[in-house]
């Protein structure tokens, strides 16, 4: 479990809200959601299209999510592609419950158009969301999701490559360190198993 997690958990044992970024983000009432849920951090992203997307609205549906940013040549398209290789190796049926979602590091040159055309680009399916957190917010689902960066001179990112399913409650089920275009078959039996409910 990493830090963050452990921290929100210690918090909600202890009755109070815990925050999860320097912003002071509004944490959602812990009744509502389980306690592991990283839906309680309270932070609203912008989609390629344009469209405000808040973080908690994701629940209700199993997410494979991942960081990544626009000029990165290396490790972000690799990402990108070993997620359509995942999604490609399910059945159909449930390749259309799984939802994909691409949070950028670098919110002030991933514009809602920048992300549109790195869609584009990459050829990922339609329903695939490319999402921009406020700048502020970035740390925090960085945190969350356990993906470690750091902005070097050049202004490349140095970060963690990393696929992470959440459950549809937000739950952490698995994760997948990318290391090239091969779907990981630990991630697509584990995502297999929560969409059947296992």
């Amino acid at each position: 479990m990493n830090r963050s997690i452990a921290f929100l958990l210690l918090g909600l044992a202890l009755g109070v809200s815990p925050v999860l970024n320097a912003a002071d983000a509004p944490v959602a009432p812990a009744a509502s959601l389980p306690g592991q849920s990283l839906y309680h951090l309270q932070v609203t992203l912008t989609d390629q299209h344009g469209t405000s997307v808040p973080w908690a609205s994701l629940r209700g549906r199993p997410q494979l999510v991942s960081m990544f940013y626009g000029n990165c040549h290396l490790m972000c398209p690799l990402i990108i592609e070993s997620a359509k290789a995942v999604q490609k190796q399910l059945p159909a049926d449930q390749r259309t419950r799984l939802d994909v979602d691409m949070l950028t590091l670098d919110p002030v040159r991933d514009t809602p158009a920048a992300l549109a055309e790195i869609a584009q680009r990459h050829r990922a399916p339609d329903e695939w969301r490319f999402l921009r957190p406020a700048e502020g917010d970035v740390r925090a689902l960085a945190n969350l999701l356990d993906v470690r960066y750091r902005f070097r001179d050049d202004g490349s990112i140095n970060h963690t490559s990393v696929l992470v399913l959440l459950d549809a409650e937000g739950r952490v089920r698995a994760r997948s360190e990318v290391q090239g275009v091969a779907a990981d078959p630990e991630m697509v039996a584990a995502i297999s198993a929560v969409l059947d409910g296992r």
